[in-house]
């Protein structure tokens, strides 16, 4: 089995852009999986607000249908899962400073996603993080560049606690951009054809996922 955990703003991402209709493709060789923080944040809130109301129920439609679907479905119960994202959480927002305040820097929906993919690994079923969010993705990729990136933020000194973040170097992820380069080398991605894997690259960057220019550029090559 292999697993595909999705943050909040990959699909977000995706349904902006009009490629919901990858997932029930996708999910033909993978499980799709969002937590229950997750779920929140794309369906349950959305629902309320007029809005975000069409984009949620499109959503909520392929969590209906079981093309998405929650933790349990593959053996992780919640009680494990918010354990693991409190511990998670803690370490991740006591790494930077800033007039010795500590700065929050993940949310609980991201961190649910490294929680899951956590409890995963342990079981030892294969599994990859679908996450836009640049924050989170310097702490599992690069954390020693979140120290530039939260002082531009902030406009203000900001130090890192060295602590150790090996718990973070262990998870793998993805961003839309390179969801939409799969479903293209699958053949999946419609019209069938190069231009429409430039455009989906771009629409991804202008609706969050952190790439830049030269790394879509590297993808068209390969494309």
């Amino acid at each position: 089995m292999k697993v595909c955990i999705f943050d909040s703003g990959v699909i977000i991402n995706l349904a902006m852009n009009n490629l919901l209709y990858l997932f029930p493709i996708l999910k033909k060789k993978t499980k799709l999986v969002i937590t229950p923080s997750v779920k929140r944040e794309i369906i349950d809130r959305p629902l309320t607000i007029p809005r975000f109301a069409l984009e949620a129920l499109q959503v909520k439609e392929l969590f209906d249908e079981g093309i998405i679907e929650l933790p349990e479905g593959i053996g992780i119960q919640s009680a494990t899962l918010e354990a693991e994202t409190k511990k998670l959480m803690d370490k991740a927002n006591h790494f930077v400073q800033t007039n010795g305040a500590w700065v929050p820097i993940v949310s609980e929906g991201e961190i649910s996603c490294l929680a899951l993919s956590k409890a995963l690994t342990e079981k030892k079923i294969e599994n990859i993080i679908a996450i836009d969010e640049r924050t989170t993705r310097l702490l599992i990729e690069a954390p020693r560049n979140l120290e530039r990136l939260m002082s531009d933020k902030l406009h203000k000194r900001i130090t890192l606690a060295y602590q150790d973040l090996s718990v973070f170097s262990i998870f793998t992820c993805i961003r839309s951009s390179e969801l939409v380069y799969v479903a293209y080398k699958q053949g999946i991605l419609h019209p069938k054809n190069k231009q429409t894997l430039s455009a989906a690259l771009y629409a991804t960057k202008y609706k969050g996922a952190s790439i830049t220019f030269e790394e879509i550029e590297q993808l068209k090559k390969l494309g």
